[in-house]
């Protein structure tokens, strides 16, 4: 299972999936990290990605990945939310949605839950511009300089590295056969 999600992130990154679409989709899993799931918002969220053009698998792997370090920042996630939530000039807003039927499933007014969205949705700019010119790097500069490298060439030889390596073609197989 490892070893195809490893073999997954590397033929996304070398595949023909653009530098934006890679990008956005870290970016969107970025955001669906920060955001707790098991309310409707992450769910809409989710929905809402899906129907966009990123590249879907980046889109989870990344989530996965920062949703294990998403405890180390639940400090500075519930201040944040706090602060939203307490604003004198958001409260008739919150009040009206608080309201309506369906709004508190979205668990809007939970201080982490606010606080992971407005994060989310203020790092999903940056963060897509980082990991575009990331990825481009990586296309760019680092991926024939890391493949033919003597460590490259010596990691290459290891038996995970193979196996990795078949996980890859075989990716890259059923793509180009769809």
């Amino acid at each position: 299972m490892f070893i195809k999600m490893i073999a997954r992130l590397f033929a996304t990154l070398n595949s023909n999936a653009s530098r934006g679409q890679v990008a956005a989709g870290m970016a969107s899993g970025l955001l669906l990290a920060l955001v707790p799931a098991g309310n409707l918002l992450w769910i809409v969220l989710f929905l809402l990605i899906f129907f966009t053009k990123v590249h879907y698998g980046m889109t989870l792997l990344v989530s996965a990945v920062f949703k294990l370090v998403l405890p180390l920042l639940g400090g500075p996630l519930d201040a944040l939310g706090w602060a939203v939530l307490t604003a004198p000039a958001l409260k008739p807003l919150f009040t009206s949605l608080n309201a309506l039927p369906v709004a508190p499933l979205t668990r809007f007014n939970n201080t982490l839950v606010m606080g992971g969205l407005v994060a989310g949705l203020a790092l999903w700019l940056p963060a897509y511009f980082g990991f575009r010119i990331l990825v481009g790097l990586y296309r760019e500069r680092w991926a024939e300089r890391i493949a033919s490298s003597k460590l490259g060439k010596a990691i290459k030889k290891l038996p995970l590295v193979g196996s990795i390596a078949k996980a890859v073609a075989g990716i890259s197989g059923r793509a180009s056969a769809s």
